[in-house]
């Protein structure tokens, strides 16, 4: 890796400021040259496998291009680029990306990052090498691992390559909102990074370069298929979305652009019911993608980003509430109010605690004016009082939880889930429009809820769905 450090001071105005102040620019140049390569060399062998053996028709990449050309300068970047479409065959993805000219092929960073299966495409260290230069994050799959679902360590990866990182000049290592290291610190920590900051783990055991850590990742583009599995039906309708994409939504900062999109053809290149050579794409088949415009982000899920934000608001002054009845309890004893007399010698003390959200656009800060009478030794409530208005302040600088770190309450708490729930159904909602727009029928609106397709056999890889007849292989 090449660490380059700049002096710039640290600047929140503007993220291309923010950029110069971090401490990786971007991976060494043989990284470089060999994730090139991977990603254009299987672009262009897809398109020439699309291209020279089946028929290939498009709808609005003219469009999508022209999105990609504006984020061609990392520096110029304002927000991530989410995209989003139906899951349809195992070859979905690299094959849909044969469609792009040699001209984006070859320029890892402007080019997707996407998720692959754990036990499949980083079981060994040959394919994790391989995966890694094509800009695959490992993620594991919750049908066949402990270590699956939305809160799995590799969708913070995700989330901070969607952001505009860094906030600070990269420091190894954050504070845990209940550490006690928050309070004595000095430094304040970097709340892109979590663990040593350069690398993280999927399941205790392996450890993977972050690619957060890179300037030239900021404000990324990661693809994802909400779907969580292959599902092939002769409609094309489409299961529940998962929360994965729900998440990323919520917790980016800047909230990013996203664009949906709709493919139609790999199930028969890959069909689920091929037989042998099973592993060999067929050829002869008609591919189409549909590329959809922009949302309007702010309309369609600024009312939700509003709600996660004000939970996280009330998240953090909970714990902030926590800290301070533990802080109390151990500071009851008289030995203890001895020593904090010393801290604070002032006549009166007037302390404004202000807490606010790690994002930058959250809602307006909660304010708390509180005057308090001189400390004393033997005013052992003013003294307490003074503490934990310092430590709130404290807790506000150096102790948030680390960009993509939930609490428990945030990943598990009623109010959380069902905002994931709400944003996942708008986003498939745009990716049905799509849908419909090709001329298939209106899918039935239970198809989107995640209690329709319960009754599915829950331990079983590939089946024919008892719900809609669909083909359909977990991931």
């Amino acid at each position: 890796m090449e660490s380059n450090t700049h002096s710039s001071p640290e600047s929140s105005a503007t993220t291309s400021t923010a950029m110069k102040t971090h401490l990786l620019e971007q991976p060494n140049l043989l990284w470089r040259v060999a994730s090139s390569l991977t990603l254009g060399a299987t672009s262009m062998l897809c398109r020439g496998f699309l291209y020279g053996l089946n028929t290939v028709e498009t709808t609005g990449l003219d469009r999508f291009l022209e999105v990609l050309d504006k984020r061609k300068d990392v520096e110029k970047r304002e927000r991530g680029l989410i995209t989003v479409c139906n899951h349809v065959s195992v070859m979905d993805d690299p094959l849909m990306w044969g469609i792009l000219p040699a001209s984006y092929a070859f320029n890892p960073s402007n080019l997707r990052w996407g998720l692959g299966a754990h036990d499949i495409c980083f079981k060994n260290k040959a394919l994790s090498t391989f995966f890694s230069l094509g800009q695959v994050l490992p993620t594991h799959r919750a049908s066949y691992s402990p270590h699956g679902g939305a809160f799995q360590s590799t969708i913070p990866q995700a989330i901070r390559l969607l952001s505009a990182q860094p906030f600070a000049n990269l420091r190894p290592g954050s504070l845990d909102a209940a550490s006690p290291k928050a309070f004595s610190s000095n430094d304040v920590p970097d709340p892109f990074t979590s663990g040593d900051g350069l690398t993280y783990t999927t399941n205790g055991t392996d450890s993977i370069v972050a690619p957060s850590i890179y300037a030239q990742n900021r404000l990324a583009w990661v693809h994802i298929f909400p779907e969580g599995c292959i599902h092939q039906h002769p409609s094309l309708t489409m299961r529940y979305f998962k929360w994965g994409v729900a998440r990323l939504i919520l917790e980016s900062e800047p909230m990013p652009d996203m664009l949906p999109m709709f493919i139609d053809g790999t199930q028969n290149i890959m069909s689920e019911e091929r037989t042998w050579p099973r592993f060999l794409p067929r050829g002869g088949k008609k591919f189409h993608i549909t590329f959809g415009e922009l949302l309007d982000m702010e309309a369609k899920f600024g009312d939700l980003r509003k709600k996660w934000q004000e939970l996280v608001r009330k998240d953090r002054l909970r714990a902030l509430s926590e800290v301070g009845k533990d802080q109390q309890s151990r500071s009851s004893s008289p030995s203890s109010w001895a020593s904090l007399s010393s801290l604070w010698s002032s006549k009166s003390s007037s302390t404004t605690a202000t807490l606010t959200s790690a994002d930058e656009n959250s809602p307006a800060p909660i304010t708390t004016s509180t005057t308090t009478p001189t400390p004393s030794s033997s005013d052992p409530n003013s003294q307490l009082q003074l503490q934990l208005q310092s430590t709130v302040v404290q807790k506000q600088s150096r102790g948030q939880l680390a960009m993509g770190e939930l609490s428990e309450e945030l990943k598990y708490g009623a109010e959380a889930q069902a905002l994931r729930i709400e944003v996942a159904r708008r986003v498939r909602d745009e990716i049905e429009k799509l849908r419909v727009s090709l001329g298939y029928p209106e899918d039935d609106p239970k198809l989107g809820l995640a209690e329709t397709w319960a009754k599915e056999p829950a331990d079983t890889r590939r089946f024919k769905s008892n719900v809609d007849g669909s083909l359909v292989t977990k991931e």
